[in-house]
């Protein structure tokens, strides 16, 4: 179960946090969660090792690196897992899949990414924005355009779109305001809050199309960013008096790679068959919000309506920005905000979800444990 959850602030890529590199960026906040874990439970916390999703990093295994870099002892190893948009849900779930089977000491998990500071690939010479995500012969859109095919498929209109992305910003200002991301925020030298959060309607409504014939636009495809999320998993005994999520049931699916977006709502799904639930019974949704038009596919799917205040409460990735290996975790620091922080009572469920590029979407059900 989850013990603890901290995040850094988000930085649009090149502003905020440019300069800060991957490990550093990590490793306080590696750090905050230890602690806030060992305040909670009132004993020292043992780290058997550390998970973190990470996409277009350095490579070296960030995740050991950061470990050193946060001062957790050489004996503490470290894994680095890429699904993507899915890397630090995945990352969350590869550790309590080892507690689940049998190994009972704690470990951090969660994700980061610094696309201000990720290293220029190329082959033969020649520079390219990523790797393919599927091989060759098969379709392997742009994640703008695989967006406006979505929206295209699904009749997602643009006025749709700029509304759900406003209301994403409406909310995320609302809880900034109120200080509902203070205690999960690790403050970083120069960035002390989240730095894109405050578009408004008709802002969104003048902006074109990032193509011609499309309906994505800069408002409604979330910035590519720098952050960090850690969370603490331990067994259910080792909690204490604690409160703590537990990790009721999880699923990663495949689906056409020509529509990636929609990933997330067979997996949440199947979460929730494995967890015996129905989407009505859950009171937390947190979906990576890549683009406007795939958070809207993916709650049409499922039935949820686009303005239910259970979906991203206090706000998603279109206001918040979207760091690829860290935004699963961050999805799940926002549920322990929500439900642990926010007072919910014990049996209270929450769903954190997100769509990954090449076809996949990963989801993962909880429950409040007090």
């Amino acid at each position: 179960m989850v013990l603890a959850a901290r995040r850094t602030p988000i930085g649009t890529r090149s502003r905020a946090l440019a300069g800060v590199t991957l490990e550093h960026l990590v490793a306080p906040v590696l750090r905050a969660a230890v602690q806030d874990a060992e305040a909670a439970t009132g004993a020292d916390v043992e780290v058997a090792d550390v998970v973190l999703g990470n996409c277009m990093g350095p490579g070296g295994n960030p995740a050991r690196v950061a470990a050193l870099a946060a001062g957790l002892g050489v004996q503490v190893p470290g894994m680095t897992v890429d699904r993507q948009c899915g890397s630090g849900l995945a990352a969350v779930l590869a550790a309590a899949q080892a507690i689940e089977a049998g190994d009972r000491r704690p470990r951090i998990a969660g994700g980061v990414e610094s696309a201000s500071t990720a290293p220029t690939r190329s082959v033969d010479g020649a520079a390219y924005g990523r790797a393919p995500f599927t091989p060759e012969g098969w379709t392997d859109p742009d994640m703008v355009r695989a967006a406006d095919a979505l929206a295209t498929a699904d009749a997602i209109s643009r006025p749709r779109q700029d509304a759900h992305a406003a209301r994403s910003h409406r909310r995320a200002a609302a809880a900034r305001d109120a200080g509902r991301f203070q205690a999960e925020l690790v403050p970083l030298a120069g960035a002390r809050a989240d730095d894109a959060i405050g578009v408004s309607a008709p802002l969104l409504a003048r902006l074109p199309a990032l193509f011609p014939e499309g309906t994505v636009t800069a408002g409604t495809a979330t910035r590519i960013s720098d952050g960090a999320a850690a969370l603490v998993l331990a067994p259910q005994q080792a909690r204490g008096t604690a409160p703590g999520l537990l990790i009721r049931a999880h699923a990663v699916i495949g689906c056409d790679p020509a529509l990636p977006g929609i990933g997330a709502a067979p997996a949440i799904q199947g979460a929730l068959d494995r967890a015996q639930l129905r989407i009505r019974d859950i009171a937390a949704i947190e979906i990576v919000e890549a683009f406007a038009a795939q958070s809207l596919a993916v709650l049409d799917r499922l039935g949820v309506a686009e303005d239910d205040p259970r979906v991203c409460a206090d706000g998603g990735a279109l206001a918040l920005g979207h760091p690829w290996g860290a935004s699963g975790a961050i999805s799940m620091v926002r549920l322990f905000s929500r439900l642990i922080r926010g007072g919910a009572p014990t049996g209270t469920t929450g769903v954190a979800a997100a769509s990954i590029g090449g076809g996949m979407g990963i989801a993962a059900v909880v429950e409040v444990i007090r």
